[in-house]
């Protein structure tokens, strides 16, 4: 029995501790969400007829600063970077130190963007702007505007809304050497923007992704969209710029030796077809056989030499339409890298709408066809056609596809034979295909086109084109037997008849073709045949 109530004695004690220790636990409270905010400054925002070097702003809790060489916009733009302090450490204040010389009777507009945070939870204090004016009153005028990218369905982030005023000092220079009147970037939330604490006057608009953040238009780099007129303050309009990179005129870098037989001639510009090369030999007058081939995704070619030649230095000579350019390559002895080697760019299958490519790791000089068979898996011979891209070093052969089908192409040793004379082992490729339900159909309807010619492209989920039509008129179109996929459509207006989207030039007043893009996805499923109305009249 006294064992008994000893032993009840301690559970009602533990019991009592373990009550007493729950509620008395912590729990932490509720998250801070209330930004900081200010609570005064010297001098006090909004203020005229300032002077001043220093401006210091008071807030109510410890704050940080980051990312402000990003997110700070200064408008109109100051020569010399401000320093604002303190940096990277909790503060109950800033302070700006001004080092340029401010300009008479202007308004100066600091927005801080998301720079701002509390302390402890990192609650911004968004798109705080500091104002003031070197003359007697505030400028207020505001206009307003968007961005879009005149190509691709994303817009740049952190984009530059600038204005240059419309007056005598304004060239077609201006905007590659001077900085902007006034000044707004999009930073990284919104395609929208607002210029404001404007001065009433007649200005040129200019949009940039400055890679370099100096405020001057760099062709190499940046990406640019303007208006063709000059725009009035106050305006009510909502403005929509357009940006687009430059294609850089023509120019010939010199070539660098990359094995003992190939070497690598950069180029800037895009029409790398109309590029020749030729090589010589020291003071020979004669030129040494060469092929010029492009290199995949980079802005070179590749030009291939014979396998033994022998010399110090190359003389290279570049000609791209009238103008030649001569380099001279110092040449010497290095392991040759690259032989005859065939790879087959589709893998397990061929869908209806492709052509079986074989890609050659040299260039391909002779095509003997009467040792290239295809036949199907009836073993009954079938017809191809047959073209050899020089440049992509690819080799494609095109003929009619039935469903459920397997091909097979054989290529016979010396089919192929390379630059180097090597020729080709035997190559076998089975090429099975799918039947026509594992497909879908789509159809397309073009309403309210501007004008013809003009280009519809469907892209696929990765923004690849998988299929294109060239319309001179025709508003009803179908693509059929299409992967089943996420597919989006656009449309360019091809103007010069080129049959490729051209972009724009800020110095000939030359705006890009028109780009639309339909705003919803098509879901093309397997056996589904999805009609649709792309309205290009917005």
């Amino acid at each position: 029995m006294l064992k008994y109530r000893i032993f009840l004695y301690i559970l009602f004690t533990s019991l009592i501790f373990t009550s007493c220790a729950k509620r008395g636990s912590i729990t932490g409270g509720a998250k801070d969400t209330i930004p900081p905010y200010i609570i005064g400054s010297s001098p006090k925002n909004m203020s005229t007829q300032f002077k001043g070097t220093e401006i210091r702003i008071d807030f109510n809790e410890y704050i940080k600063i980051k990312d402000v060489n990003k997110q700070l916009i200064i408008s109109p733009p100051m020569e010399y970077t401000p320093v604002i302090t303190p940096a990277g450490s909790a503060s109950k204040f800033i302070n700006i130190k001004i080092k340029d010389t401010l300009k008479e009777n202007t308004t100066y507009s600091f927005n801080f963007g998301q720079s701002i945070t509390d302390n402890n939870e990192g609650n911004p204090y968004s798109q705080f702007k500091f104002i003031f004016s070197t003359g007697t009153y505030i400028d207020s005028l505001t206009l307003n505007g968007r961005i879009k990218d005149a190509y691709s369905n994303k817009t740049d982030n952190f984009v530059n809304i600038m204005l240059y005023e419309a007056d005598s000092t304004f060239n077609d220079s201006t905007i590659y050497k001077q900085r902007p009147r006034y000044v707004t970037n999009t930073l990284d939330s919104t395609v929208q923007f607002s210029l404001q604490n404007l001065k009433q006057g007649r200005y040129h608009i200019v949009a940039l992704k400055d890679a370099n953040n100096n405020y001057k238009f760099d062709p190499k780099s940046d990406k640019i969209g303007f208006l063709n007129q000059t725009i009035d303050v106050p305006n009510d309009t909502i403005y929509e710029l357009e940006l687009f990179q430059e294609i850089r005129p023509f120019k010939a870098l010199k070539p660098v030796q990359a094995t003992s037989h190939k070497l690598y001639a950069g180029y800037e510009g895009k029409d790398y077809k109309n590029i020749k090369i030729k090589v010589r030999n020291g003071t020979d007058t004669e030129d040494i056989p060469s092929i010029a081939t492009k290199v995949k995704d980079k802005d070179s070619l590749q030009v291939w030499l014979p396998r033994k030649l022998t010399a110090d230095s190359l003389k290279v000579s570049v000609t791209y339409k009238d103008s030649i350019k001569k380099f001279n390559v110092k040449f010497k002895e290095l392991k040759a890298a690259d032989s005859l080697k065939i790879d087959a760019v589709q893998k397990g299958g061929l869908h209806f709408r492709e052509k079986f490519t074989l890609s050659s790791v040299t260039p391909i000089v002779t095509i003997d066809s009467t040792k290239i068979k295809l036949i199907n898996k009836d073993s009954v011979a079938m017809k191809y056609t047959m073209a050899y891209d020089e440049m992509k070093q690819e080799l494609s052969f095109d003929f009619p596809k039935e469903e459920s089908q397997k091909y097979n192409i054989t290529l016979m040793p010396g089919a192929l034979k390379d630059f180097y004379e090597k020729e080709n082992d035997t190559l076998s490729y089975t090429l099975p295909t799918r039947t026509y339900a594992d497909y879908g159909n789509l159809r397309i309807t073009l309403a309210n086109a501007k004008r013809f010619p003009l280009m519809l492209e469907v892209l696929n989920a990765k923004g690849d084109i998988e299929a294109f039509y060239y319309s001179e008129g025709e508003t009803k179109i179908s693509f059929d037997n299409v992967l089943p996929d996420k597919y989006t459509l656009r449309v360019y207006y091809d103007d010069n008849k080129n049959k490729e989207w051209d972009t724009g030039n800020y110095l000939l007043k030359l705006q890009p073709e028109e780009m639309i893009y339909m705003p919803k996805e098509i879901d093309v499923r397997a056996n589904w045949d999805p009609e649709e109305t792309f309205n290009l009249g917005g």
